[in-house]
Protein backbone atom coordinates (compact mmCIF):
# COMPACT_ATOMS: atom_id res chain seq x y z
CA UNK A 1 0.00 0.00 0.00
CA UNK A 2 1.36 3.40 -0.95
CA UNK A 3 0.37 6.76 0.48
CA UNK A 4 -0.63 9.52 -1.98
CA UNK A 5 2.36 10.72 -4.01
CA UNK A 6 4.13 13.61 -2.33
CA UNK A 7 7.27 15.40 -3.47
CA UNK A 8 10.19 14.93 -1.10
CA UNK A 9 9.00 11.96 0.96
CA UNK A 10 7.17 8.87 -0.28
CA UNK A 11 5.62 6.27 2.05
CA UNK A 12 4.90 2.61 1.37
CA UNK A 13 3.76 -0.35 3.45
CA UNK A 14 4.03 -3.84 1.97
CA UNK A 15 4.09 -7.57 2.64
CA UNK A 16 6.26 -9.95 0.61
CA UNK A 17 7.24 -13.59 0.57
CA UNK A 18 10.12 -15.10 -1.37
CA UNK A 19 12.27 -12.77 -3.46
CA UNK A 20 10.72 -9.31 -3.35
CA UNK A 21 13.23 -7.12 -5.16
CA UNK A 22 16.00 -7.81 -7.67
CA UNK A 23 19.19 -5.70 -7.37
CA UNK A 24 18.29 -2.02 -7.71
CA UNK A 25 19.09 1.41 -6.30
CA UNK A 26 17.24 4.57 -5.30
CA UNK A 27 18.35 8.19 -5.54
CA UNK A 28 16.80 8.74 -2.10
CA UNK A 29 17.45 7.61 1.44
CA UNK A 30 15.42 4.49 2.22
CA UNK A 31 14.44 4.65 5.89
CA UNK A 32 12.00 2.17 7.38
CA UNK A 33 11.38 -0.67 9.77
CA UNK A 34 10.30 -4.29 9.79
CA UNK A 35 6.85 -4.89 11.28
CA UNK A 36 6.83 -8.68 11.16
CA UNK A 37 9.02 -11.51 9.91
CA UNK A 38 12.63 -11.44 8.72
CA UNK A 39 13.48 -8.85 6.07
CA UNK A 40 16.69 -9.86 4.29
CA UNK A 41 18.70 -7.96 1.71
CA UNK A 42 22.14 -7.66 0.18
CA UNK A 43 23.75 -4.26 0.71
CA UNK A 44 27.33 -3.06 0.28
CA UNK A 45 28.63 -6.58 -0.32
CA UNK A 46 26.97 -8.31 2.64
CA UNK A 47 23.69 -10.02 3.45
CA UNK A 48 21.75 -8.27 6.21
CA UNK A 49 18.66 -9.28 8.17
CA UNK A 50 16.14 -7.05 9.92
CA UNK A 51 13.46 -8.23 12.35
CA UNK A 52 10.55 -6.52 14.08
CA UNK A 53 11.61 -3.42 15.98
CA UNK A 54 14.73 -2.71 13.95
CA UNK A 55 15.29 0.32 11.72
CA UNK A 56 16.68 0.05 8.19
CA UNK A 57 18.66 2.88 6.59
CA UNK A 58 19.97 2.57 3.03
CA UNK A 59 22.06 5.38 1.57
CA UNK A 60 21.14 6.94 -1.79
CA UNK A 61 22.52 5.25 -4.92
CA UNK A 62 23.59 2.06 -3.12
CA UNK A 63 22.64 -1.20 -4.88
CA UNK A 64 20.56 -3.58 -2.76
CA UNK A 65 18.09 -6.45 -3.01
CA UNK A 66 15.12 -7.53 -0.91
CA UNK A 67 13.72 -10.90 0.08
CA UNK A 68 12.00 -12.81 2.86
CA UNK A 69 14.39 -14.36 5.34
CA UNK A 70 11.91 -17.13 6.16
CA UNK A 71 9.00 -18.86 4.46
CA UNK A 72 6.60 -16.76 6.54
CA UNK A 73 7.45 -13.63 4.55
CA UNK A 74 7.89 -10.13 5.93
CA UNK A 75 5.86 -6.97 6.50
CA UNK A 76 7.53 -3.56 6.49
CA UNK A 77 7.16 0.19 6.13
CA UNK A 78 9.57 2.41 4.23
CA UNK A 79 10.11 6.12 3.64
CA UNK A 80 11.95 7.35 0.57
CA UNK A 81 13.46 10.70 1.45
CA UNK A 82 15.10 13.07 -1.02
CA UNK A 83 18.68 13.85 0.08
CA UNK A 84 18.12 17.56 -0.54
CA UNK A 85 15.57 17.63 2.29
CA UNK A 86 18.08 16.08 4.69
CA UNK A 87 20.75 18.52 3.56
CA UNK A 88 18.48 21.53 4.06
CA UNK A 89 17.27 20.30 7.45
CA UNK A 90 20.79 19.83 8.79
CA UNK A 91 22.02 23.18 7.53
CA UNK A 92 25.32 24.00 9.21
CA UNK A 93 25.12 21.08 11.63
CA UNK A 94 26.98 18.80 9.23
CA UNK A 95 29.43 19.27 6.38
CA UNK A 96 28.10 16.32 4.35
CA UNK A 97 25.10 14.05 4.07
CA UNK A 98 24.98 11.50 6.91
CA UNK A 99 26.25 8.02 6.07
CA UNK A 100 25.45 5.03 8.28
CA UNK A 101 27.84 2.11 7.93
CA UNK A 102 25.31 -0.29 9.45
CA UNK A 103 22.11 -0.69 7.44
CA UNK A 104 20.17 -2.15 10.38
CA UNK A 105 20.09 -0.52 13.79
CA UNK A 106 18.01 -0.10 16.93
CA UNK A 107 17.11 3.55 17.42
CA UNK A 108 13.90 4.46 19.30
CA UNK A 109 13.95 8.07 18.06
CA UNK A 110 14.19 7.12 14.40
CA UNK A 111 11.57 4.41 14.92
CA UNK A 112 9.18 6.91 16.48
CA UNK A 113 9.67 9.35 13.60
CA UNK A 114 9.03 6.71 10.94
CA UNK A 115 6.01 5.33 12.77
CA UNK A 116 4.46 8.79 13.05
CA UNK A 117 4.72 9.26 9.28
CA UNK A 118 2.28 6.39 8.77
CA UNK A 119 -0.47 7.64 11.08
CA UNK A 120 -2.58 8.80 8.12
CA UNK A 121 -1.61 6.75 5.08
CA UNK A 122 -4.69 7.87 3.15
CA UNK A 123 -3.84 11.57 3.22
CA UNK A 124 -0.93 13.79 2.28
CA UNK A 125 1.36 14.89 5.07
CA UNK A 126 0.56 18.46 6.06
CA UNK A 127 3.45 20.77 5.25
CA UNK A 128 4.32 21.54 8.86
CA UNK A 129 4.16 17.81 9.67
CA UNK A 130 6.47 17.03 6.77
CA UNK A 131 9.00 19.58 8.00
CA UNK A 132 8.87 18.07 11.49
CA UNK A 133 9.38 14.58 10.07
CA UNK A 134 12.32 15.78 7.99
CA UNK A 135 14.04 17.29 11.03
CA UNK A 136 13.57 14.13 13.11
CA UNK A 137 14.90 11.92 10.32
CA UNK A 138 17.85 14.20 9.55
CA UNK A 139 18.82 14.49 13.22
CA UNK A 140 18.44 10.73 13.64
CA UNK A 141 20.68 10.02 10.66
CA UNK A 142 23.31 12.47 11.88
CA UNK A 143 23.27 11.00 15.39
CA UNK A 144 24.07 7.57 13.95
CA UNK A 145 26.83 8.75 11.60
CA UNK A 146 30.05 7.98 13.48
CA UNK A 147 32.16 10.00 11.05
CA UNK A 148 30.06 13.17 11.12
CA UNK A 149 31.63 16.42 12.26
CA UNK A 150 29.03 18.35 14.23
CA UNK A 151 28.88 22.06 14.94
CA UNK A 152 27.84 23.79 18.18
CA UNK A 153 24.10 24.01 18.69
CA UNK A 154 22.44 27.42 18.87
CA UNK A 155 20.53 28.92 21.81
CA UNK A 156 16.75 29.10 21.86
CA UNK A 157 15.15 32.21 20.35
CA UNK A 158 12.23 32.48 22.76
CA UNK A 159 10.81 35.53 21.02
CA UNK A 160 10.52 33.57 17.78
CA UNK A 161 9.14 30.41 19.38
CA UNK A 162 6.52 32.40 21.31
CA UNK A 163 5.46 34.13 18.11
CA UNK A 164 5.04 30.74 16.46
CA UNK A 165 2.98 29.49 19.39
CA UNK A 166 0.72 32.56 19.30
CA UNK A 167 0.26 32.19 15.55
CA UNK A 168 -0.73 28.54 15.90
CA UNK A 169 -3.15 29.37 18.72
CA UNK A 170 -4.83 31.97 16.53
CA UNK A 171 -5.13 29.83 13.40
CA UNK A 172 -6.42 26.46 14.58
CA UNK A 173 -9.10 26.35 11.89
CA UNK A 174 -6.69 27.18 9.06
CA UNK A 175 -4.18 25.15 7.08
CA UNK A 176 -0.87 26.37 8.52
CA UNK A 177 2.06 26.48 6.11
CA UNK A 178 5.75 26.54 6.91
CA UNK A 179 6.23 29.72 4.90
CA UNK A 180 3.81 31.53 7.20
CA UNK A 181 5.68 30.43 10.32
CA UNK A 182 8.98 31.48 8.75
CA UNK A 183 7.56 34.94 8.06
CA UNK A 184 6.16 35.29 11.59
CA UNK A 185 9.29 34.12 13.39
CA UNK A 186 12.19 35.04 11.12
CA UNK A 187 13.56 31.49 11.48
CA UNK A 188 13.81 28.89 8.75
CA UNK A 189 11.38 25.99 9.16
CA UNK A 190 13.96 23.48 10.36
CA UNK A 191 15.53 25.76 12.96
CA UNK A 192 12.05 26.64 14.19
CA UNK A 193 11.09 22.99 14.54
CA UNK A 194 14.16 22.27 16.68
CA UNK A 195 13.87 25.40 18.80
CA UNK A 196 10.11 25.03 19.33
CA UNK A 197 10.65 21.50 20.63
CA UNK A 198 13.35 22.73 23.02
CA UNK A 199 11.14 25.57 24.26
CA UNK A 200 7.82 23.73 24.60
CA UNK A 201 8.70 20.04 24.62
CA UNK A 202 6.86 19.28 21.40
CA UNK A 203 6.93 20.18 17.71
CA UNK A 204 4.87 22.96 16.07
CA UNK A 205 2.72 20.40 14.27
CA UNK A 206 2.11 18.31 17.37
CA UNK A 207 1.26 21.47 19.32
CA UNK A 208 -1.19 22.55 16.61
CA UNK A 209 -2.81 19.11 16.52
CA UNK A 210 -3.31 18.97 20.29
CA UNK A 211 -4.80 22.47 20.42
CA UNK A 212 -7.20 21.47 17.64
CA UNK A 213 -8.16 18.41 19.65
CA UNK A 214 -8.71 20.59 22.72
CA UNK A 215 -11.20 22.60 20.68
CA UNK A 216 -12.87 19.42 19.42
CA UNK A 217 -13.37 18.18 22.97
CA UNK A 218 -14.82 21.51 24.02
CA UNK A 219 -17.19 21.66 21.04
CA UNK A 220 -18.36 18.08 21.57
CA UNK A 221 -18.99 18.79 25.24
CA UNK A 222 -21.02 21.83 24.19
CA UNK A 223 -23.23 19.66 21.97
CA UNK A 224 -21.66 20.10 18.51
CA UNK A 225 -21.87 17.26 16.01
CA UNK A 226 -18.66 15.39 15.21
CA UNK A 227 -18.68 16.77 11.66
CA UNK A 228 -19.04 20.37 12.85
CA UNK A 229 -16.40 19.89 15.54
CA UNK A 230 -13.95 18.55 12.96
CA UNK A 231 -14.49 21.45 10.55
CA UNK A 232 -14.33 24.13 13.25
CA UNK A 233 -11.01 22.75 14.50
CA UNK A 234 -9.37 22.76 11.08
CA UNK A 235 -9.38 19.05 10.28
CA UNK A 236 -9.95 18.06 6.65
CA UNK A 237 -12.92 15.85 7.55
CA UNK A 238 -14.44 13.79 10.36
CA UNK A 239 -12.31 10.71 9.65
CA UNK A 240 -9.13 12.78 9.82
CA UNK A 241 -10.22 14.20 13.15
CA UNK A 242 -11.16 10.74 14.43
CA UNK A 243 -7.75 9.28 13.62
CA UNK A 244 -5.97 12.14 15.35
CA UNK A 245 -8.33 12.03 18.34
CA UNK A 246 -7.70 8.32 18.90
CA UNK A 247 -3.96 8.81 18.51
CA UNK A 248 -4.05 11.63 21.04
CA UNK A 249 -6.40 10.23 23.67
CA UNK A 250 -6.76 6.51 23.01
CA UNK A 251 -10.53 6.71 22.48
CA UNK A 252 -12.75 7.84 19.61
CA UNK A 253 -14.60 11.18 19.56
CA UNK A 254 -17.86 9.23 19.85
CA UNK A 255 -16.64 7.54 23.01
CA UNK A 256 -15.58 10.92 24.37
CA UNK A 257 -19.04 12.33 23.65
CA UNK A 258 -20.69 9.46 25.54
CA UNK A 259 -18.36 10.04 28.48
CA UNK A 260 -19.03 13.76 28.78
CA UNK A 261 -22.76 13.30 28.26
CA UNK A 262 -22.88 11.04 31.34
CA UNK A 263 -21.34 13.70 33.60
Amino acid sequence: MAAPWQTGIQRIEAYFSGEAYAPHRHDTYSIGYTIKGVQSFSYRGARTDSVAGQVIVLHPDEIHTGEAGTAAGFHYRMLYVEPSLVRDALGRQASALPFLRQAVLTDPCLMQAIHAAFTDMDTLLEKVAMDELTVLLADGLLANDESAQRTTRSLIDFTATNRAKEYLDGNLDQAVHSEQLEKVTGLDRYSLSRQFRKAFGTSPYRYLTMRRLDQVRGDIAAGASLVDAAVRAGFSDQSHMTRRFKAGYGISPGQWRRLVCKT
